[in-house]
């Protein structure tokens, strides 16, 4: 290989540039650490304003109100971020929100918990709805075929349950929690970006729809399995005038903070068990693969994980060194956590097809064959192998000619 590295890394945190969207700076710094700083450079006379503004919004709402039972929807999977949203728009403004959940049938028994608890400490109507478990096992097989993601199913519901409702029930209002883009640096603090088809479609669903998951011979699915991945018609949305605003644009967002305040407040649970993948506990207990094998994927796709992910996090909010994540790093992304086998029950797939499936997926720019194993360049220097290639020589040499 020469001195010829495929993974670069950000100077500053530990993101690899093949992350998805992620520019970066002459100097080696990514765009995610450059959007971080302009948000941590934000003086507190900023938020203020920010608040201000946020709370002209709700004043208009209620000045505005439609013929609704409810003042808006707060998607809600259970965890500290969903339990902050409605502590906000429930508590501190007095609104009256709809929780909605999409239930996947992956929680863990803290997120199971924590879900059921938010009708008990907030007062609010909590609306839980899911696929059957046949039609999720089927999608799961299907997504992971199709595009090595098992979760999909859960994007979609994610992003499609909450403005569906918003529909039904004539609430104009979608209130989601952190600006989920900061992590590739694609929008400033002066964006405000909104909840939209597009980011649905292209950031949630990776391009895919409920229909593409239709006339398959291993996974056969019905419309009618489908009803809840499907997003609201043009002419219904513009009736019901529903806007999906993010309050992470209004509030500086510090998950630690907020989860220790939902603790303290509520008694929400942190994992008890630590994770196998990544050092934190409190993170994605509605859903026992993201810290597990669908961040595994990524792994196996583009080189990092959940290590990468939570330490560049960290470095950035100035919770942890670049060298503490760098180790982070170095302890959990290629974890082959147990989980595996888990969900290798659960849809009854043998080991053998998960990896096979899997090694389809890899990166070129990223991966490289050396005597039977995968090898990717490593941030603390040289490279390593990880994992044995499962593919078949006739899949090998389309792999390398990609």
């Amino acid at each position: 290989m020469s001195n010829y590295r495929r993974m670069q890394y950000c100077s500053r945190c530990t993101y690899p540039f093949v992350a998805v969207n992620l520019a970066v700076d002459d100097d080696g710094i990514c765009s995610a650490c450059h959007t971080a700083e302009a948000f941590e450079e934000l003086t507190p006379e900023f938020w203020a304003q920010r608040k201000n503004l946020f709370e002209r919004k709700i004043e208009e709402l209620r000045k505005h109100k439609p013929d609704s039972d409810y003042d808006c929807i707060v998607p809600v999977s259970g965890g500290k971020d969903s339990y902050w949203q409605t502590h906000i728009m429930a508590v501190e403004y007095g609104l009256k929100p709809l929780l909605v959940t999409y239930h996947g049938n992956n929680y863990l028994p803290e997120g199971n918990y924590n879900r059921d608890r938010m009708r008990e400490v907030f007062n609010c109507d909590h609306l839980v709805m899911g696929p059957s478990v046949e039609v999720l096992k089927k999608l799961n097989r299907l997504c992971f075929r199709k595009m090595g993601d098992m979760n999909w199913h859960g994007h979609c519901g994610i992003f499609s349950l909450p403005i569906q409702m918003a529909v039904r029930f004539n609430v104009p209002l979608m209130v989601w929690g952190e600006i989920a883009w900061d992590i590739s640096g694609m929008y400033d603090p002066n964006d405000f970006v909104e909840f939209s088809a597009r980011v649905r479609h292209e950031h949630g669903l990776r391009g895919f729809e409920w229909y593409d998951m239709l006339n398959d011979p291993q996974e056969p699915l019905k419309e009618n399995d489908l009803m809840w991945a499907k997003y609201p018609n043009d002419d219904d949305i513009l009736k019901t005038g529903v806007r999906g605003l993010y309050i992470g644009n209004f509030f500086k967002w510090d998950p630690y903070k907020h989860t220790q305040l939902m603790k303290d407040l509520y008694g929400w649970k942190e994992s008890a068990t630590p994770f196998e993948r990544t050092y934190r506990r409190a993170s994605n207990l509605d859903d026992r693969y993201e810290n597990g094998i669908h961040d595994l994927l990524k792994f196996v796709k583009f080189g990092y994980g959940r290590g990468s992910d939570h330490g560049s996090k960290d470095v950035r909010t100035g919770y942890m060194t670049r060298e503490e994540a760098v180790e982070m790093v170095r302890k959990y992304d290629h974890v082959v956590s147990g989980d595996l086998q888990y969900w290798l029950d659960y849809v009854d797939m043998s080991e053998e097809e998960f990896w096979r499936t899997a090694d389809r997926f890899r990166d070129p720019r990223v991966w490289w064959i050396e005597n039977g194993k995968w090898h990717k360049d490593n941030i603390w220097g040289g490279s390593s192998a990880y994992g044995e290639v499962h593919l078949t020589q006739a899949e090998q040499a389309r792999y390398l000619r990609t």
